[in-house]
């Protein structure tokens, strides 16, 4: 069985200020009408080809805690139920992650062949991943460790480098370019210089970050070449629990992984073991249409032109512009008499950038970080399990927000200690909880909410619930919610 593992702890800084922390760039509708995780699901679904003839399980999830809702509310609205979402507490990169995957893995679906992806990239001729993915399947199936490598289209300085080695020909029903080849080794990112050399030889290709294995195998391998991080992230699974839709690790015992890639602790180390016997690793070529949107130049790339080479979206005007990219996510903004140019609007912060300069918006993001300013956090609409807040206006002793609760959903029962609440419904109807009292609020129709008293608010019917909120009071922070009862367990 084919069981997928998608990675999603990613946080996209170089796409800021489109990406944020809270709400990184895997669920943003960055190349399509769908977000890049949701793209990532489909293009796994096939109606015809290759993987109709290999059983394959519903996708699992492994993400940041943060994310869990933002990664359960997307699956839902494309229909698919996950093979489990595993949650988190810490970042240790993407070898902790794989290992609690693979043990989620053999308790849920045996000895299955798990194909790792990120979350968050590109691939648009899909039909042609379907040819891979058979291709690495089969080899995994042999016991191979594969990875799959990107056919360069040109010496890219950014990504890292796989070089190949002998053919596998008796193992692939398809013939070059989809020949797999031993892997030969890994090559860190080049200069520019070697990165031509490398393109020229025609033996690299670039490092797509995608794996392929059986479960039993990476498990072997990470007790074998990491002991240390196979009982952490064992420990961590063992002494994990369920919750709804989502499978908690053990915090602690997943703090104690150390943090390592898939690359670095298991891949490049493939060779001869203590045995005798070999760790055999494979590299499956792929060429279609793959990017990592890895930042801004690379998703003007992958992104539809006009005829002045422009990408344009949103509410925008351009006039005598050319090779630039303008995103316009509310108000309208129009560019006259510029040439390469990052142009990106949000509701609280815009980008302009050249474009051979764009990718260095990381350095924003960590200026931000260091002023403990929240742009890099979060947007102006926050999102949250049972819908979503927007701050309108803030000033000293009051703040304004437009809220939106999803139809059946609830906010927690809460309280707070320095601020009151006025709640004006706007569409909808809410059911409040004031104290010992609950209540119907209809549109038009408001309530005020005291300092200090228990309270909270649901929406008890078939359409979203919107309204405004006013606070007042001497601290507005969010951190003033003492939770008495939630739903979403947080």
């Amino acid at each position: 069985m084919l069981q997928p593992v998608i990675l999603s702890g990613g946080s996209g800084t170089r796409l800021w200020p489109l990406s944020r922390e809270h709400y990184p760039k895997q669920f943003l509708p960055l190349a399509g009408d769908e977000t890049l995780l949701q793209e990532t699901v489909r293009r796994l679904q096939a109606a015809e080809g290759p993987l109709t003839t290999i059983e394959s399980a519903a996708p699992m999830v492994v993400c940041n805690e943060e994310h869990r809702f933002l990664v359960a509310e997307q699956m839902r609205k494309i229909d698919i139920a996950p093979a489990g979402i595993l949650l988190e507490p810490v970042g240790r990169n993407t070898a902790p992650a794989l290992t609690v995957a693979a043990l989620h893995a053999v308790k849920t679906a045996g000895d299955a062949v798990l194909f790792v992806m990120p979350a968050d990239h590109v691939i648009k001729d899909v039909a042609t991943l379907h040819q891979a993915i058979e291709t690495g399947y089969r080899l995994a199936e042999q016991d191979h460790f594969v990875t799959f490598g990107i056919v360069p289209t040109a010496p890219e300085t950014g990504y890292g480098y796989i070089q190949r080695g002998a053919p596998l020909n008796d193992v692939s029903p398809h013939t070059s370019p989809l020949t797999p080849h031993a892997l030969a080794r890994f090559a860190e990112k080049p200069d520019a210089a070697t990165a031509a050399n490398y393109v020229d030889s025609g033996d690299y290709f670039w490092n797509s970050g995608m794996f392929m294995m059986k479960a039993s195998n990476w498990l072997a391998a990470i007790e074998y070449f990491n002991a240390e991080m196979a009982a952490a992230c064992r420990h961590a699974y063992e002494s994990g629990q369920a919750d709804s839709d989502f499978y908690r690790l053990d915090t602690e015992a997943f703090t104690a992984s150390p943090s390592d890639s898939i690359d670095y602790a298991v891949m490049e180390r493939l060779g001869e073991k203590e045995d005798g016997t070999k760790w055999r690793g494979a590299v499956v070529p792929l060429d279609a249409g793959w990017s990592d949107v890895g930042a801004w130049g690379a998703l003007w790339d992958v992104a539809e032109k006009d005829e002045h080479g422009n990408v344009v979206r949103g509410d925008a005007l351009v006039h005598d512009t050319r090779n630039t990219m303008l995103l316009a996510d509310g108000r309208l903004v129009a560019s006259v008499g510029v040439d390469d140019l990052v142009i990106v609007e949000t509701a609280d912060a815009v980008l302009v950038a050249h474009k051979d300069a764009a990718q260095d918006v990381k350095t924003i993001v960590n200026r931000l970080k260091g002023d403990g300013r929240p742009e890099h956090i979060n947007h102006r609409c926050v999102h949250r399990p049972w819908g979503t807040y927007e701050t309108i206006d803030i000033g000293e002793r009051y703040q304004v927000k437009r809220i939106t609760v999803h139809p059946g959903a609830a906010l927690s029962l809460q309280m707070h200690h320095h601020r009151a609440e006025h709640w004006v419904v706007v569409t909808g109807t809410a059911r409040v909880t004031r104290g010992e009292e609950v209540f119907l609020v209809a549109e038009n129709e408001s309530t005020f909410i005291p300092l200090g008293v228990k309270h909270r608010l649901e929406n008890p019917g078939k359409f979203p619930l919107e309204m405004v909120e006013v606070q007042s009071g001497a601290y507005l922070g969010e951190d003033d919610i003492v939770r008495f009862e939630d739903i979403y367990n947080r």
